[in-house]
């Protein structure tokens, strides 16, 4: 059985299906942000038993790995903290920088963790970087031509928009495993440098847990976007048929 839903035609039930996937991905993302903000705060309040700042912790892991020549500066804002590749520059938030607490350490570790696979040449995060301009580009023109392929009955303009759609998804899948292995990097290096106890590494790891799931929530809400956008496609190509 088929209904018309607005934008194209499409089974009942696989519509009713992407309706249930796409709240369990939005409660899934409100429930990893708020993790994230909840560990963050709870952990902010356990400071380190040897008393080192989130600057000097990143420092550590980076000479834990053997990589010299990155450069620090300090940011606004909340959680704010990133490695830019182009600057070998990693900023962190006021809140991380000078912040001797157990999550503080374990997001200046994270992005020390970047650049450590910058350094390193891991592979997901080269790759990532090669289809960063070309995900960039599709993920801005996606949704304009879906919206003016639906609008003008273009099939063929409503099939670009899904590739370029496609595109960003997959940015999402190669961001994923890059998070996780530069926490994985940072937990390793203060773990063996032995800049957290064996008690505060769980708190730091929970803390860089909770971060990795909003990458989890933004891939599986991308893909199941994206199983919808596929489904509007086949819809207009024959896919489906009104029912009268």
């Amino acid at each position: 059985m088929y209904l018309y839903n607005g934008y194209g035609y499409g089974n009942n039930g696989w519509y009713l299906i992407w309706i249930i996937l796409m709240i369990a991905c939005f409660a899934f993302a409100a429930w990893a942000q708020a993790a994230v903000s909840g560990n963050f705060q709870r952990y902010s309040r356990v400071m380190t038993r040897k008393g080192i700042t989130g600057m000097q912790a990143a420092q550590a892991v980076l000479r834990a790995n053997g990589v010299t020549g990155v450069q620090f500066t300090r940011i606004s804002g909340n959680l704010t903290d990133n490695y830019n590749p182009r600057t070998n520059v990693i900023s962190l938030s006021a809140g991380v920088y000078d912040s001797n607490s157990v999550a503080a350490v374990g997001v200046a570790a994270h992005e020390a963790g970047h650049a450590v696979q910058y350094a390193k040449g891991y592979g997901p995060i080269r790759l990532r970087n090669a289809i960063i301009p070309v995900c960039s580009f599709g993920s801005q023109l996606a949704w304009p031509l879906l919206l003016i392929g639906l609008v003008i009955g273009a099939s063929s303009l409503v099939g670009l928009g899904v590739l370029l759609y496609a595109l960003a998804t997959l940015f999402q899948a190669v961001t994923l495993p890059v998070e996780i292995n530069a926490s994985r990097r940072a937990l390793e290096a203060l773990e063996t440098t032995g800049l957290l106890s064996e008690d505060e590494l769980p708190m730091a790891r929970k803390t860089l847990f909770a971060a990795a799931m909003t990458y989890v929530a933004a891939l599986a809400t991308s893909l199941v976007q994206l199983l919808r956008l596929i489904m509007i496609y086949l819809s207009r190509n024959g896919g489906g048929r009104r029912r009268d």
